[in-house]
């Protein structure tokens, strides 16, 4: 893994209390650490916007004839068990 090094300097009761929670989870204070940080950083990046469905026309082209058919035609078209 391609990593670098730092250090930052964090109050005695802080760190304690990351070690407390480390040894609670089952890991070490680094995991959890790493775990914390990757989690605020893909929470303040900015995700793609999701592209909505655009309903104004069809996404297949008909080949066919249209039909105009109302909700209540189309569900007594249907045969429900």
């Amino acid at each position: 893994m391609d990593s670098l090094r730092t250090s930052v300097d964090i109050p005695r009761d802080l760190h304690r209390r990351l070690h407390e929670a480390a040894k609670l989870r089952g890991c070490s204070a680094r995991q959890l650490i790493l775990e914390s940080v990757e989690r605020i950083v893909l929470e303040t990046c900015p995700q793609r916007p999701r592209r909505r469905l655009s309903l104004e026309r069809a996404p297949v082209s008909s080949r066919g004839r249209v039909f105009d058919l109302s909700s209540e035609e189309i569900h007594d078209l249907i045969e429900f068990p």
